[in-house]
């Protein structure tokens, strides 16, 4: 499936698709060193929310989708040079609302979720 959303964004930043498909996707991130916060490696939750945003918006897959809600739990600490990986299933769509549950993990251990609320415009946020 074609991704029609978020074409420029950095996949350095928020990750890389791996699966694409009607109201579902599986984004993986590597993270790197320029993400610690401090001396242990400790990964900002910053590039953790972009990651599971970012699968939320490929799940949705629409040119005009904007994120208007979160409600993320922050679960265990993600370290530099892991990958995990985030996947996002529509749970329900109702007019341009769409609920969109997020789960990203690190071998197979869920570190973050989420659910967030993406609205879909009839043109661009910036129009």
């Amino acid at each position: 499936m074609n991704i029609l959303t978020h074409e420029k964004i950095n996949r350095d930043l928020c990750g890389s698709p791996l699966a694409v498909e009607d109201g579902y996707s599986r984004v993986e991130f590597k993270t790197a060193q320029n993400m610690a916060v401090d001396d242990f490696g400790l990964v900002h939750g910053g590039f953790i929310f972009g990651l599971a945003d970012y699968a939320a918006m490929i799940a949705v897959n629409h040119p005009n989708v904007v994120l208007g809600a979160a409600d993320v739990k922050f679960l265990k600490p993600v370290k530099i040079e892991e990958t995990v990986i985030a996947e996002a299933k529509v749970q329900e769509r109702s007019g341009k609302k769409h609920i969109v549950p997020v789960t990203v993990k690190k071998e197979g251990e869920t570190v973050f979720e989420g659910t967030f609320t993406c609205f879909v415009l009839k043109e661009h946020v910036l129009c």
